[in-house]
């Protein structure tokens, strides 16, 4: 594939594959949720390019970059004289995303305030300018992502639940790299080839001392900072054969030694915990967890107790999702008639 964000043949990667060509046609709510790094955007626009609205624009704003006082102008635009320094009528992301698909990246870290008009526009499709008093329509999809968790922030009342249950129709989560390291030597080739080109190189080969230190190592930045070793190694290249830094290469190799081991019961309960959160707590069902763990009900209701993991949090009880009325677009068109 060209693109970096959709390579890999791991299980836990074709599962995510799989979930992009379900949700792509019911043009519903997404929420991406993944480490940083880990290909969120990458996601987003593979949804957005296999869905109904590929023909139209492809908008993002990261709502971590842009001081709160001023999102609100970026979302919905506002009027001349709205407020000091409003010179010219300007156009929000709900605006140029019209006919297409929103993407809001870090939504963890929209204002409170701001959370009920987000919600208002994702319920009624309607919004205002700031400074105007006419609503617009807003005929857009919104895909949303987070590396943070959002049920904990519910709980904290950080984050409206109402908002999240909307964003979240249909989640998504992103494994990280160190849980697809079957997929770090398709990774280093495909980035290999890549500044070659761009550099005018001519690197056909990885040593293979290489290699294994590289599917060894843990990749606190996943994807993003793999990405930036191969640059760098290949800049250092100067034959056909990649020669990153030794210098690097240790530190690699020491960073993974340091890194802390963790046991099978650890993988397991972490591995169980990630797909309850996916999942929304549902343990049954054709949409729960033990449906995607490939184990009987009560098997895993016995091992979270085993594991120590307790039922649902309060207030996080969402109905599982019907694929099938998923993929037909019923789900999303109930949702919003609710």
């Amino acid at each position: 594939m060209a693109n970096s964000g959709l390579i890999g043949s791991s299980e836990r990667f074709q599962a995510v594959l799989d979930d992009v060509q379900v949700v792509a046609p019911a043009e519903c709510a997404v929420l991406v949720q993944g480490e940083t790094g880990t290909g969120k955007e990458v996601i987003a626009r593979a949804i957005h390019d296999s869905g109904p609205r590929h023909r139209g624009p492809f908008v993002g704003l990261n709502c971590a970059a842009i001081p709160g006082a001023l999102l609100e102008s970026e979302l919905f635009g506002h009027e001349k004289g709205a407020f000091t320094g409003a010179v010219a009528q300007t156009v929000g992301r709900f605006q140029a995303a019209h006919g297409g698909t929103l993407f809001l990246d870090e939504i963890g870290d929209l204002p409170l305030e701001l959370q009920p008009k987000l919600l208002r526009v994702l319920q009624e499709q309607q919004y205002e300018r700031l400074g105007s008093s006419r609503t617009l329509h807003a005929d857009v999809r919104v895909i949303a992502a987070t590396n943070q968790d959002l049920p904990q922030m519910v709980e904290e009342k950080t984050f409206r639940a109402d908002l999240y249950y909307r964003l979240s129709v249909f989640p998504i989560r992103l494994p990280s790299l160190r849980e697809r390291k079957d997929d770090i030597p398709l990774l280093v080739r495909h980035f290999v080839q890549k500044y070659s080109r761009q550099m005018g190189r001519s690197i056909d080969e990885v040593p293979d001392r290489v290699m294994e230190i590289l599917r060894s190592h843990h990749w606190p930045g996943n994807i993003r900072e793999l990405q930036n070793f191969v640059e760098r190694s290949v800049i250092m290249t100067r034959g056909n054969v990649l020669s990153p830094r030794i210098t690097e290469l240790k530190l690699l190799m020491q960073e993974t030694a340091s890194a802390p081991t963790q046991t099978l019961s650890d993988a397991e309960r972490a591995h169980i915990l990630g797909i309850l959160k996916e999942t929304n707590w549902v343990v049954g069902g054709r949409g729960g967890a033990a449906v995607r763990l490939g184990l009987p009900r009560t098997t895993l209701i016995s091992r979270m107790q085993k594991l120590g993991i307790s039922c649902k949090p309060r207030g996080l009880f969402v109905a599982p999702v019907d694929r099938e009325a998923l993929a037909s677009g019923q789900y999303a068109s109930q949702l919003l008639a609710s």
